[in-house]
């Protein structure tokens, strides 16, 4: 799914009344699953668009993005193999990853 399309997606759930959220990956160092740039559209139910990881700390952004959406103040988020929660979201591949979550007004 391209930027364009998790945007797009973001702005239909928005039309339809619901909270979103963006997740976007600002900074990797070493092997990292996903380039700076990639993006990640939730909503206040959980719904998904996109992917910052490939799959291994998607569950860890969404709970994140969810806690963005409820108070409204954007989040930076590390992950990589010194970071125990990364070990327990499944990012083992030697790299580390920075998220920034925003909600979307």
């Amino acid at each position: 799914m391209t930027t364009e399309n998790i945007l797009e997606q973001a702005a239909s759930w928005r039309a339809e009344g619901r909270k979103v959220a963006v997740a976007t990956v600002i900074a990797t160092w070493g092997s990292s699953p996903r380039p700076v740039g990639s993006q990640m559209a939730v909503n206040e139910a959980g719904g998904m668009a996109g992917s910052v990881s490939g799959g291994c700390i998607e569950g860890a952004v969404v709970h994140e993005a969810q806690k963005t959406m409820a108070d409204g103040e954007p989040r930076m988020l590390s992950f990589g193999v010194t970071n125990e929660m990364a070990w327990e979201v499944g990012l083992a591949c030697g790299g580390q990853v920075q998220v920034y979550v925003e909600a979307v007004e």
